[in-house]
């Protein structure tokens, strides 16, 4: 779950950083035709993962962080996905 969680609050993070006066839906439409803009996204959600990721890594709770490390990848695959045949 915080595998998923974590790219959605980077996502969010970087939408009220940058887009702000603009609506959600909106900026989503503009993420999948701009896809600068959706590399920028994905950039951004996976580094809020690799945090999550190195946190339970250095805790030692090693199940959690691979679930954690797969979500990533799963995630970063679906943008490629997007980003190359959409």
């Amino acid at each position: 779950v915080l595998g998923f969680l974590a790219p959605v609050l980077g996502m969010l993070g970087f939408y009220f950083w940058k887009f702000r006066s603009i609506g959600f839906g909106e900026f989503l439409a503009y993420m999948l035709q701009w896809k600068s803009l959706l590399t920028s996204v994905v950039s951004v959600s996976l580094i809020a993962n690799a945090v999550v990721f190195t946190i339970y890594i250095n805790k030692h709770i090693d199940k959690t962080a691979r679930g954690i490390f797969i979500a990533t990848c799963i995630y970063a695959l679906a943008a490629a996905g997007i980003k190359f045949f959409a």
